[in-house]
């Protein structure tokens, strides 16, 4: 086979890195994310590391020692999951290399919008929704968090508790009411009554 068609198709590999469904950084930012987002992203790393491929590793291995490999289910399967978990793995690490880890209770007390925040805002109809703004790789909208890059988080950033913002919707240009803005005590705080 030609080398060319082979540094291609390696180069295509390369692209795989970011996986379908997180979006992708902003150029020249820093992966913002909290403790806890960063410590989860850093517990999967290593329990790729440490226990699952090591186990995948093992049963191929075992695999191939079996004979045929083009029709050998544990070989083909194992030699499959082994490329997720390296591209899982390779994924991770440049996400955690720029990681900047923000603690949102450093900013509790404060009226004023920043990473880590949680948000109640009303829209021109009165209608209330409250948001948490987190990282990339740790916002969850079911659980009502929203990543810093989202246009509601873009918004919201650096508005006050009575502040009036601008939000571009497919609808067209709203205004939005920031209500409440909280963060979480610092650790070993102790909560007021």
């Amino acid at each position: 086979m030609n080398k060319a068609f082979t540094k291609e198709n390696d180069a295509a590999d390369d692209g795989d890195d970011d996986l379908p469904g997180l979006p992708p950084l902003p150029a020249g930012t820093r992966n913002y994310m909290t403790p806890q987002g960063y410590r989860m992203l850093r517990e999967e790393l290593m329990s790729l590391l440490d226990v699952e491929r090591p186990k995948i590793v093992e049963t191929v291995s075992w695999a191939a020692k079996n004979g045929d490999r083009s029709e050998n289910g544990d070989y083909l399967y194992g030699k499959k999951r082994l490329r997720e978990i390296d591209r899982r793995i390779r994924f991770l690490t440049k996400r955690l290399d720029i990681a900047e880890v923000a603690d949102p209770s450093a900013h509790h007390g404060s009226d004023q919008v920043f990473f880590g925040a949680t948000v109640t805002y009303a829209n021109a109809k009165g209608e209330e929704r409250t948001i948490t703004i987190k990282g990339i790789d740790e916002a969850d909208n079911l659980k009502g968090e929203v990543s810093w890059v989202a246009p509601i988080a873009r918004a919201l950033l650096k508005a006050r508790e009575g502040d009036e913002v601008q939000l571009m919707t497919p609808g067209g240009l709203e205004t939005i009411e920031v209500i409440e803005v909280r963060y979480p005590a610092p650790p070993g705080a102790t909560p007021q009554a």
